[in-house]
């Protein structure tokens, strides 16, 4: 296999100088680098988590709605967040003591989890009862037979808001079965099973809170793939997009690549650099039996042998980089 080219391909001798300065300059990252688990991957594709943040966002505006007629003062609910995690990593960023709502899925009989605060609620339950909205925030309790009911009754209407937040997603009816107050004690999944987790700000007159919703990810995910099978598009606009995708690919392959042939780099010291002068050897690490570097924009694309084709210089690629 040869690479040949109307102008020679260049063979050259790169002498590298490190700068520690300008090398650790580089290293600095303008972010906090987050972690990555590839055996336990938890990312949304970006029209999934799209859909998932609209129809959330949704239910975040009717939820508000229902709070301000319900509680009778001025309440707003926005969507702060949608990932996707591990069910055992929800629960441990929940606080100690929280309200912990079992909701039963309908369509699978699957259960979700709606956090809400404790001072929250109680702030809820005194409006509910013709209060201010006051409550000493600092005292945790669980919710008595009568607070329960009252919560019960608000979050019926809250999360009937759901069918119609997801109708573009699948259909989906939540019910609450249950409350518990230590998250570390529900077992609502698998400690491994991916989460869909929704935090949201919630604000009711004065206080100000914020909440999570958990769903199990493959109850939504397969809503979402099933709608993707679904094509509404005319022959004329699946026929625009084929002729569009051809003329991309088409287009690529004709861009003009710059290919550079290179020996194995070596680093000297600035003196050297310095002191060079016409006629002056700089001797090389690379071996005569070690294949030369085929390189594309920085990247070792494969490795070859140096040669001739005619009259010109050539190199024989003798290996490819599997990985590019």
């Amino acid at each position: 296999m040869f690479l040949t080219s109307s102008r020679p391909v260049p063979i050259r001798c790169d002498v590298t100088v490190q700068d520690p300065q300008r090398t650790s300059a580089r290293r600095k990252r303008s972010t906090t680098p987050e972690a990555y688990d590839f055996r336990r991957p938890m990312t949304l594709a970006r029209d999934h988590a799209r859909a998932l943040e609209m129809a959330f966002e949704t239910f975040g505006r009717q939820w508000g709605t229902q709070l301000t007629s319900r509680l009778r003062a001025v309440s707003a609910v926005t969507l702060e967040s949608v990932s996707m995690v591990s069910y055992d990593e929800y629960v441990r960023s929940l606080p100690e003591m929280t309200t912990v709502l079992l909701c039963t899925v309908e369509q699978t009989r699957s259960t979700a989890i709606l956090e809400l605060p404790i001072p929250m609620v109680m702030t809820w339950v005194d409006y509910l009862l013709g209060g201010p909205g006051r409550v000493d925030e600092s005292s945790l309790r669980e919710l008595t037979e009568i607070e329960m009911t009252l919560l019960r009754d608000l979050l019926h209407h809250v999360l009937a808001n759901l069918t119609y937040a997801f109708a573009a997603v699948m259909p989906i009816d939540v019910t609450v079965r249950s409350a518990q107050y230590n998250p570390q004690f529900v077992q609502a999944a698998p400690a491994s099973e991916p989460v869909i987790v929704a935090v949201f700000a919630v604000q009711a007159g004065e206080s100000e809170s914020s909440a999570s919703f958990m769903i199990p990810a493959e109850i939504l995910l397969a809503g979402l793939r099933a709608g993707e099978d679904l094509d509404a598009r005319s022959d004329e606009e699946r026929a625009a997009q084929r002729h569009a995708q051809a003329m991309l690919a088409r287009g690529i392959r004709e861009v003009p690549v710059d290919v550079s042939v290179r020996f194995a780099s070596r680093t000297v010291h600035p003196r050297d650099v310095v002191s060079l002068a016409v006629g002056d050897v700089v001797p090389l690490s690379h071996r005569t039996s070690t294949p030369l570097d085929v390189v594309v924009d920085g990247v070792v694309m494969a490795r070859a042998a140096a040669g001739t084709n005619g009259n010109r210089l050539a190199c024989m690629v003798v290996t490819v980089e599997e990985n590019h």
